[in-house]
């Protein structure tokens, strides 16, 4: 009922709604920040004496603005962004981890920085539920489930996130400091399975699981994984029948055998794992799975979404051109002044040229003796503070020479 009658009086009078309304008391009423005062005052004051009662509405829940850049987002400003356009460079999960990470009550700055910071949190569970599906997949019945020290430290990291998110959202909805509660939680597990490969021992899985379903389940709460995607643990992957999901797969792995084979055969050792590399960097990925090599030559499988797969291969490769691109022009830096470092002060000076792009030579006259510019280029002379710049130059070049000569002769 509170729903109906906020609506109507989003669209009608004030006076209006509450004639209109059999509602003597509302628990929960909402709006946006801007609707405290003289709005929602309003309201309660026509409901009040309308109704005979004294307290119309229980709870108020007044929503942040969202903002672009810095402005309230509106149409007049035209600074207005569509579900549809945001979904065009984000995830709906993305777009929901964002509002997460705010309180709904405080202003919201929609933007890059904002959505970049989104979509690392994402990652980090992501990886956590990826690494604790392969600790589940390489877990065997037999395998003893009794807690050591660091299970039960686990365990007790488990006990304290529920705890802390649970008040956090007694606390007037506080989702921000949740999901922070939980990123604690995936610290806690992911140190825990760290010290379980540096003492090589087996990972209790039992306590492992019940992490991930604990994030798993306050992540359905929150809407982030879909009550109905049937998951018990981590994000839901899309998929159909085994056989269409199988079928790139085994293609993928027949191509492979076909060039290792012929590779073996070759004896060529450096094409082997070259084909290796391109089976985990190149096949796998548009079939969304991710192959990742771990230490001691052991190497676990993850599941995800191959358009996400593709766009973190397509970020790497540009990284690697960006890094490629900055040592080239590192190298060819070096080599200009390694050339400039091979001139003698007076062939520095002469071919010093001017900033103006037009290849014109900054000095004309130079003396004899000391090889020191004496006049510019169109002819006039160098005064007191142009020649004490000028030798400045001179003599940093000198040094800059002579250190290459004693390279030289070393």
């Amino acid at each position: 009922a509170s729903d109906v009658f906020t609506r109507m009086s989003g669209g009608m009078n004030c006076g209006d709604a509450v004639k209109n309304s059999e509602l003597c008391r509302m628990d929960i009423h909402s709006g946006g920040v801007d609707l405290k005062f003289p709005h929602h005052d309003n309201e309660m004051a026509q409901a009040e004496a309308h109704s005979g009662c004294c307290q119309w509405v229980n709870y108020f829940v007044h929503s942040g603005h969202l903002h672009i850049k810095g402005f309230k987002m509106s149409k007049s400003l035209k600074n207005f962004i569509t579900i549809r356009q945001a979904l065009e460079n984000n995830t709906a999960r993305q777009i929901r981890m964002c509002f997460l990470l705010h309180k709904y009550n405080a202003p919201m700055d929609y933007g890059d920085n904002t959505m970049s910071h989104a979509i690392a949190i994402e990652k980090i569970f992501t990886e956590f539920f990826h690494n604790v599906k392969a600790v589940m997949r390489e877990g065997k019945i037999t395998n003893p489930q009794r807690m050591d020290d660091d299970a039960r430290d686990l365990q007790m990291a488990i006990d304290k996130a529920s705890d802390a998110v649970d008040a956090a959202l007694m606390d007037d909805f506080d989702t921000p400091n949740s999901v922070a509660a939980l990123a604690d939680l995936v610290k806690a597990a992911n140190l825990y399975l760290e010290i379980c490969e540096s003492e090589k021992k087996t990972p209790i899985s039992l306590v492992v699981r019940n992490a991930a379903k604990y994030v798993t389940r306050i992540f359905k709460t929150f809407g982030l994984i879909p009550e109905s995607s049937g998951v018990e643990i981590g994000f839901p992957v899309g998929g159909s029948g085994s056989e269409e999901q199988l079928t790139p797969v085994l293609d993928a792995l027949i191509d492979f055998r076909s060039s290792v084979r012929d590779k073996a055969r070759a004896k060529d050792v450096g094409g082997v794992l070259q084909e290796c590399d391109a089976f985990r960097d190149d096949a796998l990925p548009p079939l969304g799975i991710r192959l990742e090599d771990k230490t001691g030559g052991k190497s676990v499988w993850k599941l995800a979404d191959p358009a996400e797969l593709m766009k973190e291969r397509e970020q790497k490769k540009l990284e690697e051109e960006r890094r490629e691109q900055e040592k080239k022009a590192a190298a060819e830096e070096k080599a200009r002044k390694d050339a400039l470092n091979k001139l003698s002060p007076e062939e520095f000076m002469a071919q010093l040229t001017l900033d103006d792009a037009s290849g014109k030579k900054k000095y004309s006259k130079f003396d004899e003796a000391t090889g020191m510019p004496t006049h510019f280029h169109d002819g006039e002379e160098l005064n007191k503070s142009q020649l004490k710049k000028a030798n400045k130059e001179f003599q940093g070049q000198k040094k800059k020479y002579e250190k290459y000569m004693k390279s030289q002769s070393a």
